[in-house]
Parts: structure tokens; C-alpha cells; sequence
């Protein structure tokens, strides 16, 4: 699952659940998040993972116009590989969650692997002031929404996406029928390998953030999949490293970012993605593992490379 002992790490530069009442460095503008992604880059960061936000009042965004105001600076800024988001936020369409990766071709976007329950409700209830009129009934609706995920949508992202536009994805399984969903779209040849398969842990809705869980889940794929896919690993919130160094040891990648998590330890809020990036590098390193490049995971996740982007 692992090339040469090297370890790929994402950073979730800004998401679509935090609001900007949660933290101040939250990146909001279009100059906010490209400073973040650069200087995630720089820290070890071989893939940006990016949602787009109102520059107004840091509501998450599906317009296509603001993420090209980021896209094409980001990439002339590092040579990091470019992750768009088909998974948007809620209330999105399926229509608004394609509409940058439509225009922008990238080279890899995320992909969820099933449609499920995203409870974010309870963070509604962890503050009493809010900087936007927007952010608390936002957060309680994901109480009576869901994400959507239907076959018909994972197929149609497959096929607008990679059969149309060589894109490759970061598969989203939250839980573990999300890998079965997977593999009935590998069986039916919809998609190829090697498969980047993010397992993800502890959101309301989807399965725990036990270290069980993730075996179960790494086992599950190992029989799926056999040596054709990356796997790579994530937990939210308080569990963010540990599970990071977890997934490591068992010989795969990782993911960071404010996204995930707004602190960089108990109490204390991350100033930066780039604060996180370095920090699990330095947990990498000093476990004797190398931090894979930009080039490499290329290579290893045979993209088609940042000039055949349309940004």
C-alpha cells in the first residue's frame, strides 16, 4: 500500500462544516486559503484537499467563479496536487457539488462513497455567539438532512469526471459498506486502480473513532482490493493524530487540515494548516518514515498531471 516506505499527506485546507465563530484562522477569502495551501505545501503537504467559501461571511460555496479565483494561483504558487471536492456541504445539488470540478479538470477530486447521515448538529450547541447570522441554523440542519450519495450520483461523478476527463478520485468511505460501494464499481469496470481510499472515522452517522474500527476497515479493503489501492486514514476532532499515526504504522497515508480539525492539540486551536502538516511530519519522521512528494504521488496514483488541468 506503500511506495518505498513514503507517506502521502493531504491537507483539508477549509472544508464545508467549521464556521468562522469556531476559529479565527479558519481561511475564508480566496487569498486566505491560497496563503494556507501554499504554505501547506511547503510543509510536507503532497495533495491540497479544497472547498470553496463566501469571501463575504465564510458560508461554504459551491460557485465555481470563487474557486477559480484560488485554483489557478494555488497551482502556479507549488507544484502540490489539486483535490476539489464533490462532496460540497449541505444543501448542496449534485449540479452545484460538480460545478468547479466541471470547469476545472483537475487531477483529483474526493468522491463519497454512499450516501449517509453527516451530523454536525452538535456543534450548534458548543457556542452561544456567532460571528454570522448563518452558521447556527446551518449546522442544526445537517440534524434532519443527509448527504446524498446515491449510485445513480457516484456513477454519474465517474463518469463525468473520469471517463471524460481522466480525473481520479480520493474515495470517502465513512463507514465500512462505503468500501463494498467501491467495489461494486470497480466489478462493474467504472473505475480503475490504484484506488485512493480514505477512510474516514468518528463523524456522527458513520463509524467510530475506534482503532478496531480502522483495522476492521483496512482488513475489509485488504481482501477487496487486494495491492490495488493507497489506503489512507483520518479521524476528526480530538482523535485527528493519533489515528494519523495509527493509520501510518499500518502502512498508510494520512490527511490533516482544519477541515478535520481546528487544533493542534487539547485546547489549543491550529494557527494554521501548515501547523498541522509539520506536525505529523515530524510524527512521520521520527517513526523512521519518509514523506512522499508531489511527483511521486503522481506516480504512485498515476494522475494525469498538473498541466492537463483546465486552471
Amino acid at each position: 500500500m506503500r511506495k518505498a516506505g513514503k507517506v502521502v499527506i493531504t491537507c483539508a485546507v477549509t472544508g464545508s462544516i467549521h464556521t468562522p465563530t469556531m476559529s479565527p484562522h479558519l481561511p475564508i477569502t480566496p487569498d486566505q486559503i491560497v496563503e494556507q495551501s501554499v504554505e501547506a505545501a511547503e510543509a510536507g503537504a503532497a495533495i491540497l484537499h479544497l472547498h470553496a467559501r463566501n469571501p463575504v461571511d465564510g458560508r461554504p460555496t459551491a460557485d465555481a467563479d470563487v474557486f477559480m479565483q484560488f485554483l489557478p494561483r494555488i497551482r502556479q504558487m507549488t507544484d502540490a496536487v489539486i483535490n476539489i471536492t464533490t462532496g460540497g456541504g449541505p444543501g448542496m445539488t449534485i449540479d452545484d457539488r460538480l460545478a468547479a470540478p466541471r470547469r476545472a479538470s483537475p487531477e483529483l477530486t474526493s468522491l463519497n462513497m454512499g450516501t449517509m447521515n453527516f451530523g454536525a448538529h452538535g456543534l450548534a450547541e458548543r457556542y452561544k455567539d456567532w460571528k454570522y447570522d448563518w452558521e447556527k441554523p446551518f449546522l442544526e440542519s445537517t440534524r434532519s438532512g443527509f448527504q446524498s450519495n446515491t449510485f445513480a450520483q457516484i456513477e454519474q461523478i465517474i463518469t463525468e469526471l473520469h471517463h471524460e476527463r481522466s480525473t481520479m478520485f480520493e474515495y470517502e468511505c465513512y463507514d465500512v459498506g462505503h468500501l463494498y460501494n467501491l467495489a461494486h464499481f470497480r466489478d462493474r469496470g467504472l473505475i480503475r486502480g490504484p484506488m485512493l481510499i480514505q477512510c474516514i472515522l468518528g463523524v456522527l452517522g458513520g463509524i467510530g473513532p475506534q482503532f478496531s474500527h480502522l483495522l476492521h476497515m483496512k482488513e475489509t479493503a485488504d481482501r477487496l482490493f487486494g495491492d490495488d489501492y493507497y489506503l489512507s486514514c483520518f479521524a476528526i476532532g480530538r482523535d485527528q493524530m493519533r489515528f494519523l499515526a495509527m493509520g501510518a504504522l499500518l502502512g498508510g497515508n494520512v490527511r490533516v487540515g482544519l477541515e478535520d480539525s481546528l487544533y493542534i492539540e487539547r485546547g489549543q486551536l491550529a494557527e494554521s494548516n501548515a501547523q498541522q502538516v509539520r506536525k505529523i511530519r515530524g510524527i512521520l519522521e521520527s517513526l523512521g518514515l519518509e514523506i512522499a512528494t508531489p511527483a511521486e504521488a503522481r506516480e504512485m496514483l498515476s494522475l494525469k498531471g498538473g498541466d492537463k488541468v483546465a486552471f
